[in-house]
């Protein structure tokens, strides 16, 4: 099966899901700072996988991917910070950082996949489930 829209990815439609998560437990969160910086991480993990795959390489895809797997690790450390300031119960904690444990696992299984040429490799069914 051969992936022709970004929206088909599994790890964007997980990465929709846990900026989602964010936004509504940090909802009520008057710290502008930490709320925007965090909302933002989240929204650039799955804007970097659609960029990326627009692309039309690998190779850029790629880099995109990276470069959503820095956010991923940005908003992990966030969600350590909003929790010890207790603006994040601990089982908000534990769901919302296991989702981005797991979207960056994704990101690097994905990454992975790709060819390190200018084609579009995608073959790999799994990627989708």
């Amino acid at each position: 099966m051969k992936i022709k829209k970004f929206d088909d990815l599994m790890v964007w439609q997980k990465s929709v899901e846990l900026t989602i998560s964010i936004y509504a437990s940090l909802e009520l969160i008057n710290d502008f700072g930490l709320k925007n910086q965090i909302q933002r991480a989240s929204l650039s993990i799955s804007n970097n996988i659609a960029e990326g795959f627009e692309r039309g390489s690998d190779r850029d895809f790629k880099r995109f991917l990276y470069i959503a797997q820095g956010s991923c690790s940005e908003v992990k450390s966030m969600l350590y910070v909003a929790t010890r300031l207790n603006y994040l119960k601990n089982e908000s904690y534990i769901t919302l950082n296991h989702q981005v444990t797991e979207i960056g696992k994704m990101l690097f299984g994905l990454s992975n996949s790709l060819s390190d040429g200018s084609t579009r490799n995608f073959r790999n069914p799994k990627l989708t489930d």
